[in-house]
């Protein structure tokens, strides 16, 4: 049984950082990809970013615009999800995923077969 545990969300003004950190119980972490998702309320959950088995292979969402970074260290089964210059419209909670087929990407949560229990993020205008 895989198990992922989101920590590092937070209440911060608009324009300030956060990091979001995804630790996963399993072996064979470096084999697949992994994904961030968020859901805000009233709305439905949407893809945030996404990293391939290599580090080199990324995917953002459009309204990202530079603004975030996912990164991956198989040495510590953890992703990362660095949050730059974030508006009030960032907030949400914030999921990480790992994908249920292999090690390239996916922006559909349909692909993703492990879900953490998801962060809160705020953002304060």
């Amino acid at each position: 049984q895989v198990q992922l545990v989101e920590s590092g969300g937070g209440l911060v003004q608009t324009g300030g950082s956060l990091r979001l950190s995804c630790v996963a119980s399993t072996r064979t972490f470096s084999n697949y990809a992994m994904g961030w998702f968020r859901q805000a309320p009233g709305k439905e959950r949407e893809f945030v970013a996404a990293i391939g088995w290599s580090r080199l292979s990324t995917h953002y969402a459009d309204f990202v615009e530079g603004r975030f970074t996912i990164s991956r260290d198989n040495a510590k089964n953890t992703i990362y999800l660095q949050m730059n210059s974030l508006k009030p419209e960032d907030t949400a909670v914030y999921y990480c995923a790992r994908s249920t087929y292999g090690g390239t990407w996916s922006t559909s949560s349909n692909d993703y077969g492990y879900w953490g229990q998801g962060a809160q993020v705020t953002v304060s205008s």
